[in-house]
């Protein structure tokens, strides 16, 4: 049975898309799937340093494409995660360097190597997420809770469709106060303009931030409510369908239920 490609993509920049990427990868790899994390934004690598891996790099993406060197001497193994491999991409090519029929190769010796192969598509919609989508089976696409993001999520679905992809959404950087204020949109509100199947709901989290400067994958901290969060991802991915999607909630203080039943200010 051969591989699967998941590509993970959003349209906006900065909604979460290379977190969400590497822990997605690093939770099926838990789940005792053999997994490559391909990182696609040629130009601007990012994936290695989130992972942890930047100073192992010897070859990226473009050095298979192109047939310098076999995917086995590319990837990258994770140290902490059995099974867990990361493909860089190049900081001095540009994303014209690559072909979907170079891509789509290297994509079928993948699948034959790999259970999933997860590709971290750039921003936007150009010569880069072609790449990225070409050999795809199926696309999570990455959104967070603003108008802007929800109207790049809209474009790119409508692309993927046109492609035969059917995508699956994730909400990132739910803040549950906000949205109970009113601040924000909530994960309905961004279900209701999207109308794709949801694959999961993503809190806001500090352990992010630490977990991208450090180098130390999301799903290993288990006081991370986002990196709980990605591992049920993973596993409604892994075959678990039914698992039950949990919506990220937030704790009232004592004094905030008595200023709201007593009308104190």
């Amino acid at each position: 049975m051969e591989g699967k490609v998941i590509v993970v993509t959003s349209g906006k920049g900065g909604v979460g898309k290379t977190t969400a990427t590497s822990s997605i990868g690093a939770a099926l790899a838990l789940e005792g799937k053999r997994v490559a994390i391909v990182d696609m934004d040629i130009g601007l690598r990012n994936l290695d340093v989130v992972m942890g891996l930047e100073n192992r790099i010897v070859f990226n993406i473009v050095d298979v494409v192109q047939g310098k060197c076999k995917i086995s001497q590319a990837a990258i193994r994770d140290r902490r995660i059995e099974n867990l491999f990361l493909i860089p991409a190049s900081q001095s090519d540009n994303k014209d360097v690559l072909t979907t029929a170079g891509v789509e190769r290297v994509a079928d010796q993948l699948r034959k190597e790999f259970d999933y192969i997860i590709m971290d598509s750039p921003a936007g919609i150009e010569k880069g997420f072609e790449n990225s989508v070409v050999s795809a089976n199926e696309a999570l696409v990455i959104c967070t809770p603003d108008v802007s993001a929800v109207r790049d999520a809209d474009r790119v679905i409508g692309l993927l469709y046109s492609r035969s992809i059917t995508p699956k959404l994730i909400v990132n950087r739910i803040e549950p106060a906000r949205v109970a204020r009113g601040e924000m949109l909530s994960h309905e509100d961004v279900l209701e303009v999207l109308s794709i199947e949801l694959a999961g709901l993503v809190p806001m989290d500090e352990h992010v931030l630490i977990s991208s400067n450090t180098g130390t994958p999301l799903v290993l901290q288990n006081d991370s409510k986002a990196g709980q969060a990605f591992r049920r991802i993973a596993r409604r991915l892994n075959g678990e369908a039914d698992l039950p999607i949990e919506i990220p909630g937030y704790k009232t203080s004592m004094w905030s239920k008595i200023s709201k039943t007593f009308g104190f200010k």
